[in-house]
């Protein structure tokens, strides 16, 4: 009784919409909330953070399927991807689901299903729940020919006596021309998948002979089409999953007791695990942030030690610098090669011990699309990052320094796609919101395999005065940065969005921001782009080194629309960076409604929409001045 209130308790919105296989991106089924909201909001919406930001950084290790829960407010959750998705696209569909989760507001449960995946959180544990009251079909307007029906129908069967025995509860096959999967959540019982999926194969069953069919429950997903809608070599042989007879006896008694002593030991290791975690907490170690999940904090270097590995902050040893301070290569005592950020800020920053705990912070940002803080330093005269070294260095010498025309257009897309990314990471799934502020190529370092890893973020959070979306100093470099921040010093997450979108107008043409070999009626990149994509030549915006045959004109056109959506004016008509990924693996752009960015350039002129400033920066690169020298009337 108590499930079937709580299936009651909930009010189910049916989106539905059919994609064609192949697509990125994820498709929505189904949104679920329940109709009970939380009393405190504002606490319980940081531990969902948190709650997601744990659940997103097992899923980006490599497994499908994940839990979370955070006793602080009573949060349990729960993200499984279907077994044929690669990791990338795993995470794709998480940070879709996570956008539209929060839909629910404060609703004390809700889920959110796609073809590909599935997120849920509730007040109360549900990892064991199989099916409930109010499961059901979703039934495609094609029908099937012939006697594809009667394949379809076998193949449910199949998968759904097969599904339970397979390791990970996942099972996808093809037959007589239909592809179908199961799967269920990896933390019911083998009762509770079998149970779940007997009702799945009954429901979809009910679709046919429509070509397509899907059964959604509590526990489990299944789908059958005429078209394939995964990878062909993710299919299995069902078949040694359906045998049954003496084997399947006696390896049932096997693993039956194998299982209750493998229960015992776990049972051990929980007792044992609790007692160390007390332990731990009744010496007073604190870090809990949000109410979420503990911070570890970085590891201790000695000032010493850095110094000796960068040879004395030598010029050889130097590879960079920036607003927040030079970059040194160093090799530890271990062999192992760092990079060491020698802060310009600590004379101004805040003290030793707030600087503590915000690295503390920084270094807990744990995304393939980020760089890895390793550790710091601040008991010497300097205070000092330790962060992995990126073997390519930065972006910038591959977009317009001297490696230019190196990068083919498949690693620039894909250089784009992680920078959207680790900001969406940084600003909805992280324990809390972290802005970047200074999204350029230089600040993009890349990987041995030409993978995006953003640098410098959470530095803006050592300025002192800092809040969280309105800022009293300014951080960035202009012809990045949006008008409201550096007119007004107005700071939200689209001031990061709209960097993001001039990055894509570099990455794409191979310019520079403010370069100054551009169109003679075009002072600055973003002006020229938007010229030309109001005289519709948005191709001649493509960079000259890229070979004309390895893309897509109408694909490059639609991504710098895309990339002046992010520039517009208003931040509001700005997409959030989450909402950003999912609109650069689909399709279409027929939705875009772009009007005249704003342009603001070193020689205090604002053009577009916004008011004129009276006042503006000087054409430094990296400027970090109060705003009241900024003003807006």
């Amino acid at each position: 009784m108590a499930y079937v209130a709580s299936a009651l308790a909930f009010v189910a919105l049916i989106l539905w919409s059919r994609i064609t296989a192949g697509d990125s991106q994820p498709n929505h089924i189904l949104n679920i909330c329940s109709v009970y909201n939380v009393t405190n909001a504002t606490a319980f919406a940081a531990t969902i953070n948190g709650t997601f930001a744990d659940l997103r950084s097992t899923i980006s290790s490599g497994p499908h399927f994940a839990t979370a829960r955070s006793s602080a407010q009573q949060v349990y959750a729960l993200f499984q991807c279907r077994g044929y998705l690669s990791t990338d696209d795993c995470l794709t569909c998480f940070s879709a689901a996570a956008v539209r989760i929060r839909r629910c507001g404060a609703a004390n449960g809700a889920r959110a299903i796609y073809d590909e995946c599935f997120l849920r959180y509730e007040s109360g544990p549900f990892f064991d729940q199989g099916t409930l009251p109010g499961l059901f079909n979703i039934c495609g307007s094609r029908n099937t020919t012939g006697g594809l029906a009667a394949a379809a129908r076998q193949l449910l069967e199949d998968l759904s006596t097969a599904t339970p025995r397979t390791p990970e509860f996942f099972a996808a096959a093809e037959r007589e021309g239909v592809f179908g999967i199961a799967q269920c959540v990896e933390t019911v019982s083998v009762e509770g998948c079998g149970q779940c999926l007997a009702a799945a194969v009954n429901n979809a069953g009910l679709c046919l002979p429509a070509a397509e069919g899907r059964a959604v429950d509590t526990g489990c997903f299944m789908r059958y089409s005429n078209e394939s809608f995964f990878p062909a070599n993710q299919t299995m042989d069902l078949s040694p999953f359906l045998n049954s007879g003496r084997s399947n006896k006696r390896r049932a008694i096997i693993w039956g007791v194998a299982g209750g002593v493998g229960g015992l030991l776990l049972l051990l290791g929980l007792v044992t695990l609790l007692w160390i975690r007390r332990s731990r907490d009744q010496r007073g170690r604190k870090g809990d942030i949000l109410g979420a999940t503990e911070l570890q904090g970085p590891l201790n270097f000695h000032y010493k030690d850095l110094k000796k590995a960068t040879n004395n902050f030598s010029k050889d040893s130097k590879l960079g610098g920036g607003g927040f301070g030079d970059v040194y290569k160093g090799i530890l005592k271990n062999g192992k090669t760092v990079a060491v950020k020698r802060l310009a800020i600590a004379q101004i920053s805040r003290a030793r011990a707030d600087f503590q705990t915000e690295v503390k912070l920084i270094s807990n940002v744990h995304h393939r699309n980020l760089i890895r803080l390793l550790g710091c330093s601040s008991k010497g005269k300097d205070f000092l990052l330790v962060y992995e070294y990126m073997a390519n260095s930065s972006l910038d010498k591959f977009i317009f320094g001297d490696r230019r025309g190196f990068l083919n257009w498949k690693q620039r897309f894909s250089i784009i796609v992680g920078m959207a990314r680790g900001l969406s990471y940084l600003h909805q799934e992280f324990h809390v919101c972290i802005i970047h502020r200074d999204i350029k190529c230089s600040n993009i370092l890349l990987d041995d395999d030409f993978q995006p890893r953003i640098a410098d973020f959470g530095l803006a959070r050592l300025l002192p005065e800092d809040k969280s979306h309105l800022s009293t100093r300014f951080a960035g470099t202009l012809g990045y940065t949006a008008p409201e921040y550096v007119i007004q010093g107005q700071l939200s997450e689209k001031v990061d969005t709209y960097s993001f979108g001039v990055v894509v107008l570099e990455i794409i043409s191979g310019r520079q921001s403010n370069d100054v070999k551009l169109e003679p009626d075009a002072q600055y990149l973003l002006e020229w782009a938007w010229k030309l994509y109001e005289r519709d030549q948005l191709i001649e915006l493509v960079d000259e080194t890229l070979d004309p045959s390895e893309y897509s004109p109408e694909e490059v056109k639609r991504i710098i629309k895309i990339a002046l959506l992010c520039t517009q004016s208003a931040a509001a008509a700005r997409p959030t960076m989450s909402e950003m990924v999912v609109m650069l693996l689909g399709q279409s752009d027929a939705t875009l409604e772009l009007t005249r960015p704003t342009f603001i350039d070193a020689a205090s002129r604002v053009h577009g929409d916004t008011p004129s400033a009276t006042s503006l920066l000087s054409s430094t690169s990296h400027a970090t001045v109060s705003i009241s020298q900024v003003s807006a009337r």
